[in-house]
């Protein structure tokens, strides 16, 4: 990271313990050098063990993210980083809508069997990402499931977490896929508007500069 990002990230990161009085030593590694460490093996999509010698050893870095990700101070990093871009763009740090949409990729070889399926939709044999964003496209949930699972066997799941975690979202964009007793269900059990945006077949080009897609949110306040 450059100092300016560090600077915005250590501001949002959660107080250790120990600084607020509550027990607990202090840290025996920078926290900048660690998260170094984890966006390049994220960035370059390499094994731990392959982590470059400019680095704290591999072991002691993967226990730092261990350790992060357990106690869910990833989520509360991305979280919070989330609410800063919302606000410079004008937005309430918290959504008041969502999208939904889903993708499945092959799978490979290596993948087991158990934690794959077929996509007869797409014709693939893999995982399927389902992907839930505010208006701006920034992620507020993610699930990856066998390629067979269904968009509205996924929202069915993920739908009610959502409104449990963000109280203030009462409507979500959505696309074909979800459509039929999901939205009857999302309404009354949720007390979620599911709105279904249909694909546009003369549409081309992009929407706000970045790829159109059926599921894409219309511009507006939330």
């Amino acid at each position: 990271m450059t100092d300016a990002q560090w600077a915005v990230v250590r501001d949002v990161l959660p107080v250790p313990a120990w600084m607020e009085g509550r027990g607990g030593q202090p840290e025996g590694y920078c926290h900048r050098q660690m998260l170094d460490a984890v966006f390049y093996v994220t960035d370059n999509g390499i094994k731990w063990r392959a982590m470059p010698v400019d680095f704290r050893a591999w072991d002691r870095v993967y226990a730092f993210f261990r350790r992060w990700r357990k106690q869910g101070l990833a989520g509360e990093l991305h979280d919070r980083l989330r609410g800063r871009v919302r606000t410079a763009e004008g937005r309430d740090r918290e959504p008041s809508a969502g999208i939904i949409d889903s993708q499945s990729v092959k799978a490979a070889a290596s993948v087991p069997a158990v934690s794959r399926g077929y996509d007869g939709g797409r014709k693939i044999n893999g995982r399927r990402r389902h992907v839930i964003t505010d208006s701006l496209g920034l992620l507020l949930m993610v699930w990856v499931t066998a390629a067979n699972v269904t968009d509205r066997q996924a929202a069915t799941a993920m739908l009610p977490v959502l409104r449990t975690r963000f109280r203030k979202i009462t409507l979500v964009w959505a696309d074909g896929g979800y459509t039929g007793r999901l939205v009857t269900w999302a309404k009354e059990k949720l007390q979620l508007t599911l709105q279904i945006v249909k694909r546009s077949d003369d549409m081309t080009g992009s929407c706000g500069g970045r790829p159109y897609t059926s599921a894409r949110a219309p511009p507006g306040p939330n």
